[in-house]
């Protein structure tokens, strides 16, 4: 099938080019705000946030004071990321240096690991690196007050959470509030597959936030021009139908699913042996632990490294040769099913391939991270995710329709994140053209506060995935709700929701931006002429000519689903349908009112009213409005 989004970028260079410091475009910003004591650093995979921290933390012990630096990271192979590094000689006024008795990233207890780092907050020794388990377990054991004077860097922030049962949100809001200890998180994506938010609201507040987007990141790298991210349905075991969307020569990391996974067949070894028939015959296992494979169709080696396999041994031992590779040929395909996504680092990947939906949206960007790298070996890079179609046989049906629509989803948000960058400004009159870079609109309402320019200039990805796993969002997205309602009444449900310290008025201005950037997000610009064009509700609109009003008329997430519906089966289509009209949304008043000039425009075309027994999911709900609307009609002349 078509992919569901293609980005062209222009291969600027800036986000590679480093300043007479050794910086990188990401850090030197993240640079420039070394002096927050909490500091909360978003930014996309391979933008070198490892060393913007270090460029933080020894300005911090060298200039601000502190006195010792623990960067705690959620496993071990992450650490890596934090080692030694030569700073000086590309312009810092310092090196980073780990010794050897302070990497706890290693094999061995947690025990000895937790006297390590209590031996490290009493001695002397600057700087320490650690997994988030010896951090909880080491705070658990030691007085609070050793982490005075401490900058404590959390890496992959996201695994952080405001719940109640989180250790490690736990550790991190009892060492803000009662230690002087300096906060330096790190994450390429804030959002969590739970819906819990990593913090509250008045502990996120303390935070200085930078924030690097996606699309800069992309457009200012040297090789790669283009991404792609696509889907493939599948019937029937995903071992037979990986040979439709396994490539082997692209450089190429697969995932197959969890264990837990309707996907999955419960053997995982039995999947990697399948996926490697279907490739070819293994000559042989190299002293690494590569296995050789001849590729069927013209005799070609492929080198696969299996990190399924979970005798500890041969798993170290394979681990150690990806993590010292230092060619593009070393490896060709990465087999994994828990491992290879966060800070894992293969340059050379080109395509991430991914069996079975991952119930996080940051698990997938974790994932399309791993091909998002700078590499001379592609211009192009593809992520696929093989997702199984629903069968109305199928015991699992109304999960197998959850997963899709959530797969779905994901793509809808990368496509957002992705994307290039617009400010929005209101329209005043028909003489107020837009500068670069900016669109004027109609009826627009600008933010007014600090508090709605902070939230559309640092949040507004992370709302849009808030947004997009809402459960009603995702029964409405098919073409279930009117895109009215879905932009004035659910959308803004959602934001109160997220912040419900800001007013009715801020809402409807944080609202208009979200809808807005994703309206224009999605849809495809041209120009022509002096004249510049948006597709918006299937046909192209004068940039010019762009209102609020329109904006509110339009699915800003229906693309993905149009192509999605030519990409399947009427019959699966159905399937779909009936899932999401058992599990119905109930309709409320404020809907209804929306409707209802509709269901009259309706009538005035067709003669009748609309039925609840059509084929179109939008008429149905205008019935629904209608037959809502006579009832309580009924109800107030009693």
């Amino acid at each position: 099938m078509p992919n569901l989004v293609d980005v062209t970028y222009r291969r600027t260079g800036a986000s590679t080019k480093t300043d007479a410091l050794g910086m990188r475009e990401m850090q030197a910003k993240a640079f420039a705000a070394r002096a927050s004591r909490y500091l909360l650093i978003k930014a996309p995979p391979a933008s070198g946030k490892s060393r913007a921290l270090m460029f933080i933390a020894l300005d911090k012990l060298y200039n601000q004071g502190l006195k010792k630096v623990i960067v705690a990271v959620p496993e071990r192979s992450i650490g890596a990321s934090f080692a030694s590094t030569r700073l000086t000689q590309s312009g810092f006024f310092a090196d980073w240096e780990v010794t050897a008795s302070n990497n706890l990233c290693t094999p061995g207890s947690e025990r000895s690991k937790v006297e390590a780092l209590k031996g490290f907050l009493e001695g002397s020794d600057p700087v320490l690196v650690c997994t988030h388990a010896t951090l909880r377990f080491a705070h658990d054991a030691v007085d609070e007050r050793l982490f005075d004077d401490v900058v404590l860097a959390i890496d992959e922030f996201h695994h952080v959470s405001a719940s109640e049962n989180s250790r490690l949100g736990e550790l991190l809001r009892s060492v803000m509030a009662h230690t002087s200890a300096h906060v330096v998180a790190m994450t390429g994506s804030y959002f969590r597959g739970d819906a819990v938010p990593v913090l509250l609201p008045e502990d996120e507040a303390k935070f200085k936030k930078v924030t690097y987007n996606y699309y800069d990141q992309l457009d200012g790298y040297t090789h790669l021009k283009t991404l792609g991210i696509g889907y493939h349905f599948y019937r029937g075991r995903y071992t037979e139908a990986i040979d439709e969307v396994l490539d082997t020569d692209r450089k190429t990391i697969l995932h197959i699913p969890s264990v837990q996974s309707g996907e999955s067949t419960k053997d995982k070894h039995r999947e990697v042996d399948e996926i490697i028939d279907a490739i070819g015959t293994i000559d042989r296992q190299d002293e690494y632990g590569v296995v050789h494979v001849r590729r069927t169709s013209d005799g070609k080696v492929i080198k696969v490294a299996d990190l399924v396999n979970d005798v500890p041994a041969e798993r170290a031992r394979i681990v150690e040769y990806l993590r010292t590779m230092t060619g593009v040929d070393d490896i060709d395909l990465i087999i994994a099913l828990g491992m290879a996504k966060e800070g894992f680092d293969w340059p050379w990947c080109e395509h991430a391939l991914t069996v079975g939906y991952r119930g996080s949206l940051t698990e997938i960007v974790q994932i399309i991270g791993r091909a998002t790298r700078d590499s001379s070996n592609k211009t192009h890079t593809q992520f696929t995710n093989l997702i199984a179609q629903p069968d109305a046989g199928d015991d699992d049906v109304k999960i197998a329709v959850n997963n899709m629509l959530k797969a779905i989803t994901a793509s809808l948000l990368m496509e957002q994140v992705i994307a290039p960058n617009f400010k929005f400004k209101t329209k005043r009159d028909e003489d107020d053209l837009p500068d670069v870079g900016e669109l004027k609109i109609a009826g627009f309402k600008e933010p007014s506060t600090d508090r709605v320019r902070s939230i559309v200039e640092e949040d507004l990805n992370d709302l849009k995935a808030q947004i997009l796993q809402d459960q009603t969002m995702l029964k409405a997205m098919p073409g279930n709700i009117d895109p009215e309602v879905m932009n004035k009444v659910l959308i803004p449900k959602i934001i109160r929701t997220r912040y419900p310290d800001i007013s009715e008025e801020e809402v409807e201005q944080v609202r208009q931006y979200v809808v807005t950037d994703s309206v224009i997000k999605n849809g495809e610009i041209k120009d022509v002429g002096d004249k510049r064009f948006v597709l918006m509700a299937n046909k192209f609109v004068n940039i010019n000519d762009i209102t609020i009003d329109l904006i509110d008329t339009v699915n800003p997430f229906q693309k993905a689903f149009e192509i999605l519906s030519k990409s399947i089966t009427k019959q699966v289509l159905r399937v779909i349908q009936d899932v999401i009209d058992s599990t119905r949304i109930d309709i409320s008043e404020e809907e209804a009112l929306i409707l209802w000039p509709k269901v009259n425009a309706f009538v005035r075309a067709s003669g009748e009213a609309p039925s609840i027994r059509s084929e179109d999911p939008q008429e149905r709900r205008m019935a629904e409005a209608l037959l809502f609307l006579q009832k309580q009609r009924r109800e107030l002349s009693v």
